[in-house]
């Protein structure tokens, strides 16, 4: 079985920087415009990607024969007290039990309402990450409305938290609810020693 924290914590800087890994992208199973089968052609000359549509991992089971350097993941919606998180899973056995219960059942669609009003426990859902044989990961923090990432990234590595996104277009992406920067979000991902990840969240 394959150890994707160790796999994923050995990807560089230069790895998301320049494109050869990208671990944050979606297809039309949630909220993107191009079929998974479509992305999974586009990206797969990558040295490893991950496709992680919102709360459903319908893609996955409804495609057989999937490349080696497709790393499986979702991306959850989830709320830590007042702060509302994105958090990515990398690596889940998508047919897990242990990871079924957090998925959105809504067809393949993830409703607007149920992402925003969902009921996950955080602190449940790392441990289903974890059992599903995955890692779990923070997305592009510096969009949140937290007073203090160096304290969200402390309490979410107390129950668990593997790793944080901080290679991702901050300069692009959610440019207008930018509360933090790029510099904190990496120097308390080192201080906290988690991994650092990246993507570009694409949607296309």
């Amino acid at each position: 079985m394959q150890d994707y924290k160790k796999l994923i914590s050995e990807f560089t800087k230069e790895d998301y920087e320049t494109g050869r890994v990208n671990l944050h992208i979606h297809t039309s199973c949630s909220d993107g415009k191009s079929e998974f089968c479509e992305v999974v052609k586009n990206f797969s000359g990558l040295k490893y990607f991950a496709i992680t549509d919102h709360n459903v991992v319908s893609g996955y089971l409804k495609n057989e024969n999937l490349p080696d350097n497709l790393i499986t993941g979702v991306e959850f919606d989830v709320w830590f007290g007042y702060v509302f998180c994105h958090l990515l899973a990398y690596g889940i056995d998508v047919n897990s039990e242990h990871i079924k219960p957090f998925l959105d059942n809504n067809a393949d669609k993830a409703n607007v309402l149920s992402r925003l009003f969902n009921k996950r426990n955080i602190k449940k859902l790392i441990e289903g990450i974890h059992k599903s044989g995955g890692i779990a990961v923070l997305a592009h923090p510096a969009c949140y409305w937290a007073l203090s990432l160096d304290r969200l990234f402390k309490n979410l590595k107390n129950i668990g938290l593997d790793g944080v996104e901080c290679y991702y277009p901050y300069n692009n992406m959610r440019g207008i609810v930018k509360f933090h920067s790029k510099k904190a979000v990496i120097k308390f991902a080192d201080k906290h020693n988690l991994i650092k990840t990246g993507g570009t969240d694409f949607h296309g």
